[in-house]
């Protein structure tokens, strides 16, 4: 396997040549304090299964088909190590309104947007977290309407809270929600790193050019080992993340 990086098949020499006068892509480096986002990693990106993407997109239209699926298993990995160790882990999805009223400008740029997924399991929520992955008590998860994890949310905040200097971020898709939320995360002056392997998107050329771009200008794109191998230096108990409840206690709460 090469270890050039996965956008050079997408550049020109004088793209390169570009790139290597220009300094951009130095390395920005890990904070001492991370966070791991895991962004939109749902059904309605994913699909119910493992499947070509133009079978995927049928029935789930902003699916990313069989592609998603690697990735799921990358964040698994990092998910299982940030629990390990005391890392923060904050997930986002979307959420709207039943009548898609809330929709808004998301409904101008695709002509299946008024469309449901058609599913064989009818009680699969499209903005529900996959399986494989889904948060745990201590976890954090965060709705959003708009592609970065920031924009109207309670992202920065909690991010303030734990006292994050930096994050590393996951999901999907590369080209939109991961690069906003990238955007939005560099502009407020954390450091920006993606796990190569836990990122995806339903192109390939949009997937890999976003991760040059964003290597040059917004984060280190690194491999998901090298970020596995960063949580491992970090002090246990680093944070005082919330403590959650199981479902059984939350009932009990209510009577």
């Amino acid at each position: 396997m090469s270890d050039e990086p996965i956008w050079n098949q997408f550049l020109t020499e004088r793209d390169k040549a570009v790139f290597a006068a220009s300094g951009y892509g130095a390395r920005g480096g890990f904070g001492k304090r991370p966070a791991l986002l895991v962004i939109d990693v749902n059904y309605a990106f994913c699909g119910d299964k493992p499947e070509p993407i133009l079978e995927s997109i049928k029935r789930w239209r902003n699916s990313c088909g069989e592609e998603s699926w690697p990735a799921v298993a990358a964040i698994k990995s990092l998910c299982d190590k940030a629990h390990e160790k005391g890392v923060p882990v904050i997930y986002t999805t979307g959420i709207r309104r039943a009548d898609n009223w809330d929709s808004g400008s998301w409904s101008w740029k695709n002509s299946r947007g008024g469309e449901h997924p058609v599913v064989p399991v009818s009680n699969i929520d499209g903005n529900e977290i996959v399986e494989e992955i889904a948060p745990a008590a201590q976890d954090i998860v965060i709705y959003k309407q708009k592609p970065s994890g920031f924009f109207g949310t309670n992202m920065a905040s909690y991010l303030t809270l734990l006292g994050c200097d930096s994050v590393i971020v996951t999901g999907t898709t590369t080209s939109g929600c991961v690069r906003a939320t990238v955007l939005d995360a560099f502009s407020l002056n954390y450091r920006v790193a993606l796990a190569e392997e836990g990122c995806f998107d339903r192109s390939q050329a949009s997937h890999a050019i976003n991760l040059c771009d964003m290597n040059a200008k917004y984060a280190d794109v690194v491999k998901t080992a090298e970020v596995l191998s960063f949580f491992d230096t970090l002090p246990a108990d680093l944070f005082d993340l919330p403590k959650g409840e199981t479902p059984k206690m939350a009932k009990a709460a209510n009577f």
